[in-house]
């Protein structure tokens, strides 16, 4: 057999009775911890504290399990809402507990003519516990009584309700073979520009001196007039206009 020492070191393969009589040596016990394997496994130990923690194990495991508690409640078709409000508070309850829930439609005389009125009411039933259970098994006829079975919700596996995110729009998909993007720093928010001062007027230049005229040639003399010229003309006496002829008397004859 392979042998384990006590402190969980390997001895390797070794007989029986070797392995039994250095158990014996060291003050332990020889356990076979693994008969099923080839060679067999046995350990050197304290089987008195071995035993008390294996107990101890089970233990634990029991109190961790919790036994199924089967709850039944009895409804008919004909039911009044008053009673029907009865029972699902009830059923609420037993939910709330951890107990599974079977839910019994029973019918009686020609009322099983009419299966689907008491599915009506089983479903009902299940829409108004929806909070405190799930539906395991549908609706299901089985002789006079239709049953529907329920589970309670896992109170430890409900979270606290997370905040939805506001919708973001949809990133665009990777190309294929495109290099990755960068990550850029945040750069804090750009100052507003400020309007650009007027520029200052450009000082008047001093305008560039004019040069001199040119002294101008003095004019030539008007040239002399000669003897020949004409003299000057005398002037035409105005006419005169002629006398009026004088009235002579006009000799009469007789």
């Amino acid at each position: 057999m392979r042998l384990i020492g006590p402190n969980n070191e390997q001895l390797g393969v070794v007989p029986t009775q070797r392995a039994l009589a250095h158990a014996q040596d060291l003050g332990y016990d020889l356990v076979e911890i693994a008969p099923n394997s080839t060679p067999p496994v046995a350990r050197i130990l304290d089987f008195g504290k071995y035993r008390y923690a294996e107990q101890q194990k089970a233990k634990e495991a029991k109190k961790r399990q919790r036994s199924v508690t089967w709850k039944e409640i009895r409804i008919t078709p004909k039911i009044d809402e008053h009673d029907i409000e009865t029972k699902i508070k009830s059923a609420s309850k037993f939910l709330d507990e951890g107990d599974k829930l079977k839910v019994t439609v029973r019918f009686r005389g020609r009322e099983l003519a009419h299966p689907d009125r008491g599915r009506v009411l089983l479903l009902q039933v299940a829409d108004r516990l929806k909070d405190h259970g799930i539906v395991e098994r549908m609706p299901l006829l089985e002789g006079r009584s239709m049953i529907m079975v329920m589970n309670p919700v896992r109170r430890d596996a409900q979270g606290a309700p997370t905040p939805q995110a506001p919708a973001s729009t949809p990133s665009p998909a990777p190309i294929a073979g495109a290099p990755a993007p960068k990550a850029v720093a945040a750069s804090p928010a750009a100052p507003a520009p400020r309007p650009a001062a007027a520029a200052p007027a450009p000082a008047p230049r001093p305008a560039a001196a004019a040069p001199a005229p040119a002294p101008k040639p003095p004019a030539a003399p008007p040239p002399a007039q000669t003897a020949s010229a004409a003299p000057p003309s005398t002037p035409r006496p105005a006419s005169t206009p002629p006398a009026a002829p004088s009235a002579a008397p006009r000799k009469r004859t007789n």
